[in-house]
């Protein structure tokens, strides 16, 4: 077990933040640390990103585990390093991309489509579980020690990413080898195969998404400040 980096470890004498570390952990600061390591992708950790998507559809409890540490050494759940994000955007596009020629789409149609998946099934679907489940999770299920401790909207976020990735690989490149042959043959198979892979999608997604909240809860403190 990795030494914990509690807010208690960063408070003076008197128990209060000092104004230094009091800045660095503030919401507008890791969101423009974020921002700013957004197009250097140099800085990012690309293989280690890789790594979480390996794990998210073999073992997703390891992920998790990375996310407790990150809490016990930077004292932040969520990501500080936008490599996933990046790589689920390449995974957007290229799926789409896949899913558009496979159905002999048109240029525009697979834009349209491309922008649907994007702004509309990861981004704003994703806003309004992750807003929903913090707002739960601060409300009914945190173990409040303090009024300053809270759940980080941005480790929702991550949360929703992160299972909303093999729910993406499942109907976006698994199906594509079953739609033109079997789902869309208008048979009992084709409904069949089609609606177990929905099935196991959003299964996965439910699963994925409580041992994100899990992870999360068992701890006795969450994040200082909301993201």
């Amino acid at each position: 077990m990795l030494p914990s980096t509690t807010v208690n470890s960063l408070a003076q004498g008197n128990g209060a933040l000092s104004s230094r570390d009091a800045a660095r952990h503030t919401a507008g600061a890791k969101r423009y640390k974020y921002l700013r390591r957004l197009f250097r992708f140099r800085q990012m950790d690309f293989e280690f990103a890789a790594w979480q998507m390996l794990y998210l559809f073999t073992s997703p409890q390891r992920v998790y585990r990375n996310f407790h540490y990150r809490k016990q050494t930077k004292d932040q759940w969520a990501r500080d390093d936008p490599a996933f994000l990046v790589l689920l955007s390449i995974w957007l596009c290229v799926s789409t991309i896949g899913f558009g020629f496979v159905l002999d789409m048109g240029f525009f149609e697979t834009i349209k489509l491309l922008l649907w998946v994007v702004f509309i099934d990861c981004v704003g679907v994703g806003l309004l579980i992750s807003t929903l489940m913090w707002f739960i999770s601060n409300k009914y299920l945190v173990k409040r020690q303090s009024r300053d401790y809270d759940v980080e909207w941005g480790y929702a976020f991550d949360v929703h990413l992160n299972a909303f990735y093999p729910l993406l690989i499942i109907l976006h490149f698994i199906q594509l080898f079953f739609i033109n042959h079997v789902i869309l043959t208008d048979t009992f198979i084709g409904y069949l195969v089609g609606n177990t892979l929905w099935l196991v999608a959003v299964g996965y997604y439910i699963y994925v998404t409580f041992l994100g909240y899990s992870a999360g809860l068992d701890l006795p403190l969450f994040q200082h400040c909301r993201f």
